[in-house]
């Protein structure tokens, strides 16, 4: 009997799909018309490819499928933030955030289904990282939000943040293809510099992105330049310490002279006096940068809170005062969890962990 599992056509090469169409004896010109259907037009399924003809959508459903997201559940917030519970082909979920302000409208993407890292102020660090996203996986966050800004909001998406559940560095050339994806003239055609991809820092990795030559801007979870505070809010650092930190960043400067943003909490009692400021300043320095202080989002009763805006101020003055950019972020979406760091899979709909 014929094997008939399907494939995810989502996974074949442009170039893949034409020697698919001339060993099935049709044109290879097909391949480009189904390859532009499924990335520059985002099409779900096989029946709508208009200019292609009924027995080739029928040869090709019976040999492909296309394994797209839903959106399972869609919240909306007070600020206008909306927030995506996305199933995945395998009834896995991960979240994905519409971020809306009167200049930009963000997609805040998730990279893995859970997350491998054990950030103690992370709700999504509390799940455990069950699988990386396909390339697919990610392109799809992207048009759904793209979908919502046009529907909501009546304008474009103009930026992307991986900012989402998982570690995008450990997701690594699922992430590059998906960008692709997404930045190609044959995909969503966005600007790389509208993408930012954020990472907690694998020095490795960041060497690897500057090696790669990538376009789209770099931005480092930090939330402190002293070694010990960072370990203990941040396990990672343990393997992969601040010294080589800045020398995946110096790296990374010599090599794409693409300044970096460093993401920044500040909490109540852990890093809010003048000597973890300081340190910060310090770190600034070691390459073209600045620093984005952002709010922080409480997810339970736990250790972890907010700091006063007198410390907040106090940062901000020590940066300026050395020259550095320093800009405050208020959090938006807290009403539904959609925050920095509140990504958990909350909703009932989602408990699958």
């Amino acid at each position: 009997m014929e094997n008939t599992i399907k494939k995810d056509i989502r996974k074949f090469t442009l170039e893949q799909l034409e020697d698919f169409f001339i060993a099935q004896g049709d044109k290879k010109f097909r391949a480009k018309q189904v390859y532009d259907w499924l990335w520059n037009k985002s099409l779900k399924n096989f029946d709508d490819m208009s200019n292609i003809s009924k027995e080739t959508r029928e040869m090709l459903k019976a040999n492909f499928e296309i394994n797209h997201i839903h959106v399972d559940l869609m919240q909306h917030s007070v600020d206008g933030t909306i927030k995506n519970a996305v199933k995945l082909f395998d009834d896995k979920i991960v979240e994905s955030v519409l971020i809306p302000t009167s200049k930009r409208i963000t997609a805040c993407v998730s990279s893995q289904v859970g997350c491998s890292l054990d950030c103690n102020f992370c709700a999504t660090a509390r799940l455990k990282r069950m699988r990386n996203l396909n390339p697919d996986e990610i392109y799809d966050q992207v048009v759904a939000i793209k979908e919502e800004a046009e529907t909501y909001f009546k304008r474009p998406l103009t930026n992307i943040v991986f900012m989402g559940m998982g570690e995008p560095l450990l997701n690594y050339n699922n992430v590059i293809d998906a960008i692709d994806k997404i930045t190609s003239p044959e995909g969503l055609g966005m600007a790389p510099r509208r993408i930012t991809l954020s990472t907690v820092g694998i020095p490795k990795m960041i060497k690897k992105m500057a090696d790669d030559g990538v376009k789209f801007n770099l931005a480092i979870s930090l939330h402190s330049a002293i070694n010990e505070t960072r370990s203990r809010l941040m396990p990672i650092n343990q393997v992969n310490p601040l010294e080589d930190l800045s020398d995946a960043l110096k790296y990374w400067y010599q090599k794409t002279k693409r300044k970096v943003t460093y993401e920044y909490v500040i909490w109540e009692g852990v890093n809010d006096d003048e000597k973890h400021a300081k340190a910060l300043a310090k770190f600034c320095k070691i390459i073209p940068s600045k620093v984005n202080i952002i709010q922080y989002n409480p997810i339970d009763e736990g250790e972890f809170r907010q700091a006063s805006q007198e410390a907040v101020d106090m940062y901000v003055r020590i940066l300026e005062n050395e020259g550095i950019v320093a800009k405050v972020r208020k959090s938006r979406g807290q009403d539904i969890d959609a925050a920095c760091g509140q990504l958990a899979n909350k909703n009932e709909v989602v408990q699958l962990v």
